[in-house]
């Protein structure tokens, strides 16, 4: 009977990873046909498109790349989005982490409430409180107009950069608050007897060991603010300050009167490319960070 049942249970086994490899790799191809139909429809000419739309090009039209790049201004996009995100992230980073580092490492009158707080700010959409963000800044930009005669907070890619970090700071400290916990308190006491303080302690000791976590945070992030397209289009008026995410709709809004569609993929794929190449190199990295992380209670 033992047998049997060990028979049956490693069957049953078998079977179950059979069908979670087959789910897996359901998913995969559902996620990959439509990103390698853009890097396929991104090559090809217009009249492409009239025909079969699972053909495969005629040839490699990177005329399209070009078109976008310089008649598109994604060029110019693209440098507002990679200004806005690295400004967000090293805000983000230089605010979050030591305020992680504090809250899970010392305790003190307020910890539980400033905690709390930061929690809280987990179950906040962002873009259920667009509208306020915009008349705070709308009303100090017209103050401003009054005391120094021009306004500054709207049409600002560092103001952006502010709300993307600000609008990121909760899962930021949740994540890393999480991963220092679970560190000994044996390494601070070292450093302590080495002569170390709280800020030596913190950047030479403690962020090194948090590499992993500290990878996971910056990806989550960057995937974040790179994709962005509500907060960006409210608080960036001006054609030449808008992000990519918002040319890529400006131009994709263009091309239903122009038919241009090879160049509005080929704008398609320069939004996604970014992403793909960083998600490929720090793959190892985020899975470390996501098994590490987690807030311990």
């Amino acid at each position: 009977m033992k047998t049997d049942n060990r028979s049956l249970q490693g069957v049953s086994n078998k079977l179950y990873k059979g069908l979670i490899y087959v789910v897996l790799i359901a998913l995969a191809i559902i996620i990959l046909i439509p990103v390698l139909w853009a890097f396929m429809a991104s090559v090809k000419q217009d009249s492409e498109f009239y025909g079969n739309p699972w053909a495969l090009p005629v040839g490699m039209h990177l005329q399209n790349f070009a078109d976008a790049w310089l008649k598109a201004k994604m060029g110019s996009f693209m440098l507002n989005s990679v200004l806005v995100t690295v400004l967000a992230l090293a805000i983000l980073l230089i605010v979050a982490l030591p305020a992680a580092y504090v809250l899970s490492r010392f305790k003190f009158r307020g910890n539980g409430i400033w905690t709390t707080m930061f929690m809280a700010g987990l179950f906040i959409n962002v873009n259920y409180i667009v509208v306020p963000i915009f008349l705070m800044l709308n009303n100090g930009d017209k103050a401003l107009r009054s005391v120094v005669g021009h306004p500054f907070l709207l049409n600002n890619l560092f103001v952006l950069a502010i709300v993307y970090a600000a609008m990121s700071l909760s899962f930021t400290i949740y994540l890393m608050s999480g991963y220092f916990k679970s560190l000994p308190k044996e390494y601070e006491e070292a450093a302590s007897v080495d002569g170390a303080g709280y800020f030596r302690t913190m950047v030479q000791i403690i962020m090194p060991m948090a590499k992993p976590s500290i990878v996971t945070v910056i990806l989550f992030n960057f995937l974040s603010f790179w994709n962005e397209y509500i907060i960006s289009m409210t608080l960036l008026t001006k054609p030449a300050l808008k992000t990519l995410p918002v040319g890529l709709m400006n131009l994709m809004a263009a091309q239903k009167s122009a038919v241009e569609y090879g160049q509005m993929y080929a704008g398609l794929v320069l939004v996604m490319l970014p992403t793909l190449i960083i998600y490929m190199l720090v793959q190892k990295k985020l899975t470390q960070g996501m098994t590490m992380g987690g807030l311990k209670g």
